[in-house]
This record gives structure tokens, sequence and C-alpha cells, in this order.
């Protein structure tokens, strides 16, 4: 069990009618929970940061984050500091006298000369069940590993690596086929919510702060591109949730092999596991007694979706999109890249 934690400083008697609050974060989960907050009567946002815009898109020109845009139409003043080895920047925001410091997919790691400064508690809204995947990709994480269930963690921020103690959780489940794009959504909207309801019970006194379990703990790792590089020689399940967790980034790719053609690369979206085995069972029966069955075989359109030979099943992918390409159905796809050829089949070069 973990231990519980004293906040004798969290009371109801202390914490004011209208808190004042400085907002950290970047990306659009950050700024569906700003949004939520802005509206919350409780508190009142004095700050907003988020990381310094950059370049974007085909000619790098400066983007604003999705923070920063809510931000200024709500006319909040906002700070983009590189990071926090500059005393100045600590010395600023200790100038705004924060009673809470909100944190969410700030991209930073905060210093504790910074995560000192709020009266009450520097909070940080986080995209798993902690200890749970702690780090950076919790959500694609999470699906990729074909995980029923994640959630959202009211923490309080410390030095280590989302370590701090949990204020409040809220489960979340994750359908078959949830990519980490809609479980973005999801958790967002999720996340806002748990964060409201975890300032009104700090400000009624009903929060206890629980101790993580760090023998429980496991990492997230940020994704890279070449994570999204999907290998057919696994079972249908864990080929389903690979794509899945890395829809929409990095997106799901392999490289198509087609007789003695050169390959290319090829992304897709994610489909379905075929669960009639006839089609599987045939390929394997003719294949095993001439050689070992190649897993990523494109054995045609079924349903009018490419059929693709896993471990164990067919995966049905329905949208393709070659290098360069526009993004079609798999029967365009089949017409105008394999139709004319014998074999054909997904590799990992």
């Amino acid at each position: 069990m973990p231990q519980d934690i004293n906040t004798t400083n969290i009371t109801q008697a202390s914490f004011p009618q209208k808190s004042r609050i400085v907002f950290m974060g970047t990306p659009q989960l950050a700024a569906t929970i700003l949004d939520k907050l802005i509206n919350w009567q409780g508190g009142e946002i004095i700050a907003v940061y988020t990381q310094p815009d950059r370049p974007a898109g085909r000619g790098y020109s400066l983007k604003a984050s999705e923070v920063k845009t809510l931000a200024l139409k709500h006319k909040l003043s906002v700070y983009q500091p590189l990071n926090f080895k500059n005393h100045e920047d600590i010395k600023n925001l200790a100038a705004f006298k924060p009673d809470f410091l909100i944190v969410a997919a700030y991209g930073l790691i905060l210093p504790q000369a910074v995560l000192d400064i709020p009266k009450y508690l520097p909070i940080n809204v986080h995209t798993s069940l902690l200890p749970f995947y702690r780090g950076a990709a919790p959500i694609q994480r999470a699906v990729m590993n074909a995980e029923v269930v994640s959630g959202i963690t009211i923490m309080k921020m410390e030095a280590g690596l989302d370590t701090g103690p949990i204020l409040l959780q809220k489960a979340l489940a994750i359908g078959i086929n949830e990519t980490a794009g809609t479980l973005h959504d999801q958790m967002a909207e999720l996340g806002a919510e748990l964060l409201i309801e975890a300032l009104e019970k700090i400000k009624q006194g009903k929060i206890q702060p629980l101790a993580q379990d760090n023998t429980k703990a496991s990492y997230a790792a940020k994704l890279s591109k070449e994570d999204g590089l999907i290998n057919f020689n696994q079972k249908a399940l864990k080929i389903h949730a690979h794509i899945r967790g890395v829809t929409p980034y990095p997106g799901a790719f392999a490289f198509l092999t087609r007789d003695d053609e050169p390959s290319i690369k090829v992304n897709f979206l994610a489909g379905e596991m075929l669960n009639d085995s006839t089609a599987y069972n045939n390929y394997i029966a003719l294949n095993q007694q001439n050689e070992r069955p190649k897993h990523g075989t494109i054995l045609g359109l079924e349903n009018d979706k490419l059929a693709v030979v896993c471990q164990d099943k067919i995966y049905l992918i329905p949208q393709l999109q070659p290098a360069g390409k526009k993004i079609m159905s798999a029967v365009a796809f089949y017409n105008g890249y394999l139709a004319k050829f014998k074999h054909c089949r997904f590799s990992l070069t």
C-alpha cells in the first residue's frame, strides 16, 4: 500500500476563493485542458507558458503552439522561454506568485527551483494510470502494447520524471479499434474534467496525495519515425495494436516488394483481423510443402481490403499511401501497384 503524504498547507480555510494559476503546456491536448481551466470559476489564469514557435510545413515558417493560439484568443499573457536554465526566467515566473502551477504536455523537464514557486502545488496532468507508462508517449505506448485500459493521473510534480504523489486518477477503456489519435482526444477531455475535480477537492480539503509504487513503474519512451515500421512476422492482434498506436503519428509503414522490383515505402491505416481462418489455412497448406511461409505476403483483396499474411491470421488493410502519393483505397492500390505482379509482400526493408 502506498504511504500517505501529509499536505497540511492545503486546507479549505487557507484556499483562496479565486486561485492564481500559471499554466504550462504546448500541444492540442494541453489546449483542451487550458480551455476548460479558463472557464473554471475557482481560478484565474495569470500567465501561460508554452514552447517557442517552431518551423513547420513545407515553407518552414514559424508556427505557434495550440496553447499559444488559444491563450492569445483569450488575451492571456504568453511566455516562451527556451528552458529554465536562465535564472532570469525563473525569477520572472516567481514574480507572478502563483497559487498553482498547472502543467500538461509542456515538453520541458522543470527544475526544482520552478516546482518550488507555487504557494500550494505544482500539478501535472498525465495521460496514464501512474506508475504505469511514465514518460513522453504514454498514450501511444499503451495502445501499441494492446492495453485495454489506461487513464488520467493528476499528480503533484517533483524532480523525478512523473514520479510525484497521485492526487486523483480515473480509468479509461481502450477499444479494440481505438487509435492513439482517437484515444488522445478522449484523454484530453477526461484530463480537463479530472483536473477541475482535483482542484475542487483540494479546495474542499478532500485530497490526500498517495505515493506511487515505484516497483510497478514502466516507461513510455518518445516515438521516432522508425517506430512506425510494421513487422508482419507477428500475431495479428499485436500488429493491429502497433498500427493503432502509431496512428496518426508517426504513421504505420512497411516496404512493398514486388517480384524483382525495388522496394517502395507504403504507409497504411489500421484495419481489421479476418476471423475466418479459411484463407490463412489455405495459404499455409500451399506453402509449407515448398518453403517456410513468408509473413507479409499479400494475398489480394478481401471485402475490398488488402489481405496480408501474419503469423496466425490474415490482416485486412482498408487504405494505403505509397511514398510521394495520395492516400488511396485498397482496391485502387491493388489495381495500380499489385495486379500485374506475381509475388508481393510487405517487409522490413
